[in-house]
C-alpha cells in the first residue's frame, strides 16, 4: 500500500518524532511518498534527517512560479473541480488566521501535490498538524485526489481552531488522530457527534533502540536539563525566574537549556541579568544523540511549558528513566504521574516550579532511580512507535 506524508517543513530538528513514524510504518510494509513544503532552514544535525531529505519532494522548490504550471494544468483539464476547490480556498480564507491570498496558494500548492500523488500512485495522504498542510491535503482531495487524514498536536489548533476551520477539515477527513485524549477531545468541540468516530488517538512513539539500552545511574551532579524549542510557549522565562528564586535561596544548581530559537537572545539577557551565568547554559540546536546524552548527564528533565500537545521530550526522557518536572497542561498529565515518575506543578507558577525543582535536587539518587525506572516502563507502555505506527496502519487500510 502506498501512501504519502505531506508535512510544512520537513525534515525537521523538532519532528522527529514525524521521522519514526514514516520508517515504522515501512517496516510495517508500506511505501511512504514524502512530500514538504521546504525543508529545514538550518544545519540537519542527524545523519537520519539528511537521509530523509534526499528522498522528499519539495512543493516550493523552483518558488512560486513552480506552482502555476500545475494549477494552469489542472485547470484546463477539470475544471470543475478547480472552480469548485478554488470556492473552498476563499471559503476557508474568511475569518481564517491568514488572508485569502494565502489560501489561493494552498490552491496552487495543492494542484502541484495532486500531480505527484497520481503520478505515485499514492492512495491516502496523511497531514501532521491542522493547519496549512492540512488545508494543502484537503484541497487535493476536492481537486480529485486521494482521501486524507491528519495528526493534530497541539498546541496551536487548539489556540484558534475557528480561524483554522478545524470543523471542515475533520469532516471532509477520512480520519484524524489526535496525540492525546486531551486533544481528541478538543476535536470533540469542533464537529458535530456524528463525527466524532473519526477523531482516534495515535501516540507519537519512541523506537525499541531509543529505550533499550542499559539504565544510566542518575548523576550525583544537581543538573537539571530543559529540551525544547526557545520560545513563549515552552515557559523558559518563566524557568529562569525559578533558578533566581533558588540561587536566592543558595540551592546548589545547574541548568541546561538544550535547544535553540527565537527567544535565545531574550533568554542570554535575563541570565545576565539575574547572575545566572556560572548556572546555566543553552546548547543551541543539537542532534538526537546530543540531547540523549544532556538528559542522562541529568537528575531530571524540567518542561514548564504554557501550552502543549504532548511534547515528544517527556517520553524521551522517561525512555532514559528520568523523571520530569513539568505542568499540568494538555495531554501531559496522562503520562506523568505526580510522586510516582515526576512533579506536576501548575503552568505560570514560579514558586511551585522553584519548590518542584529543589525537591527534585534534594532527593537522594535511589529515589530519583525509583521513579525513573517507573517512568521507563510507563512510557513502554502507552509510546511504542511500532505499536502506534500499527494502529495508524490499521485506519489507513481501513480508509483505502
Amino acid at each position: 500500500m502506498r501512501i504519502a506524508y505531506f508535512i510544512n517543513q520537513y525534515p525537521k530538528v523538532s519532528h522527529s518524532f514525524i521521522r519514526r513514524e514514516i520508517l515504522a510504518l515501512e517496516r510495517q510494509g508500506f511505501e511512504i511518498q514524502r512530500i514538504a513544503l521546504r525543508g529545514w532552514d538550518a544545519e540537519l544535525q542527524d545523519d537520519e534527517d539528511v537521509h530523509e531529505q534526499g528522498k522528499t519532494q519539495y512543493v516550493l522548490q523552483g518558488g512560486v512560479k513552480a506552482l502555476l504550471k500545475p494549477a494552469l494544468q489542472v485547470l484546463r483539464h477539470q475544471p470543475r473541480r478547480f472552480f469548485a476547490s478554488l470556492w473552498l480556498a476563499l471559503s476557508l480564507g474568511r475569518r481564517a488566521d491568514r488572508a485569502w491570498p494565502y489560501h489561493l496558494i494552498y490552491l496552487a500548492e495543492a494542484c502541484r501535490v495532486l500531480q505527484w500523488l497520481q503520478a505515485s500512485g499514492a492512495v491516502h495522504v496523511h497531514a501532521h498538524f491542522g493547519t496549512n498542510s492540512t488545508e494543502v491535503v484537503m484541497l487535493a482531495r476536492a481537486l480529485g485526489g486521494p482521501a486524507y487524514s491528519f495528526t493534530v498536536h497541539g498546541p496551536e489548533e487548539f489556540d484558534k481552531p475557528q480561524f483554522l476551520h478545524m470543523g471542515e477539515k475533520v469532516r471532509r477527513a477520512a480520519f484524524v488522530a489526535a496525540v492525546s485524549s486531551y486533544g481528541r477531545s478538543q476535536l470533540f468541540r469542533w464537529v458535530a457527534h456524528d463525527h466524532w468516530g473519526k477523531v482516534k488517538v495515535v501516540h507519537c512513539g519512541l523506537e525499541r533502540s531509543f529505550h533499550d539500552v542499559p539504565a544510566v545511574a542518575v548523576p550525583s551532579a544537581p543538573r537539571l536539563v530543559c529540551v525544547g524549542r526557545l520560545c513563549e510557549q515552552k515557559g523558559q522565562l518563566l524557568l529562569l525566574e525559578a533558578a533566581r528564586l533558588l540561587a536566592a535561596q543558595a540551592v546548589e544548581f545547574e541548568l541546561v537549556l538544550a535547544g535553540d530559537g527565537e527567544m535565545r537572545e531574550q533568554l542570554e539577557a535575563l541570565i545576565t541579568r539575574h547572575g545566572l551565568q556560572a548556572q546555566v547554559r543553552i546548547t543551541g540546536w543539537i542532534s538526537s544523540a546530543q540531547v540523549r546524552e544532556e538528559i542522562l548527564a541529568a537528575r531530571a528533565l524540567v518542561l514548564p511549558s504554557f501550552a502543549e500537545g504532548l511534547p515528544v521530550v517527556i517520553m524521551e526522557a522517561m525512555a532514559l528513566r528520568r523523571p520530569v518536572l513539568t505542568t499540568y497542561v494538555a495531554g501531559i498529565p496522562e503520562l506523568v504521574t505526580p510522586g510516582e515518575n515526576g512533579w506536576l506543578f501548575p503552568a505560570g507558577a514560579v514558586e511551585e516550579l522553584a519548590a518542584a525543582m529543589a525537591d527534585c535536587l534534594a532527593q537522594p539518587a535511589q529515589v530519583l532511580q525509583r521513579m525513573g525506572e517507573a517512568a521507563y516502563q510507563r512510557v513502554l507502555q502507552r509510546h511504542d512507535i511500532d505499536t502506534e505506527a500499527a494502529r495508524l496502519a490499521s485506519y489507513f487500510k481501513a480508509s483505502a
